[in-house]
């Protein structure tokens, strides 16, 4: 119960207010994880970027198991596998930007979708995790139970070879 594991890895693109943009993210998304992308759309008015509550703003991705695994390790190592430690929140997970898909290894330059950026989310959690998102009765995790920092530093360096700065 007290193993620490790789629940997701989630793969975010946001555009805004760009249709073009919209088609060149799924393309990216698609092409990056081999996985159909699942529009985010905004919950709020923000008028100067002329967005409105129900507007599709981007696309994501979510990768779970192995697959999740194997992306996180592509990336991490096309970062030289360094993380920063400002870059892991309390609860141990931790978010990636690149700011364009050519800082990836092996990746090509497509004319089709040009420079574009992306983001990399990697959530962590432990066996027991599952009460707080149940349907029928849905309880808190205990405080002891929780991922910290530090267990997700230990893994990390274990699981994936990344030094933590």
């Amino acid at each position: 119960m007290r193993e620490v594991f790789l629940e997701k890895v989630t793969v975010n693109i946001c555009v805004g207010n760009d249709k073009q943009g919209m088609v060149k993210a799924e393309k990216l998304l698609s092409k990056l994880t081999g996985k159909t992308p699942v529009k985010n759309s905004a919950k709020r008015r923000l008028a100067t970027w002329q967005i409105r509550p129900g507007l599709p703003i981007g696309y994501k991705v979510t990768l779970r198991d192995e697959d999740a695994a194997k992306f996180l390790k592509w990336v991490l190592d096309s970062k030289g596998k360094t993380l920063n430690s400002s870059s892991l929140d309390q609860t141990g997970n931790f978010s990636l930007g690149f700011q364009e898909y050519l800082e990836l290894n092996g990746m090509k330059y497509d004319a089709d979708i040009g420079i574009m950026g992306f983001e990399v989310m990697a959530t962590f959690a432990r066996s027991g995790f599952r009460i707080k998102k149940r349907n029928m009765r849905p309880a808190k995790i205990p405080h002891r139970h929780k991922v910290t920092k530090e267990e997700v530093i230990k893994l990390l360096e274990k699981d994936f070879g990344v030094k933590v700065k």
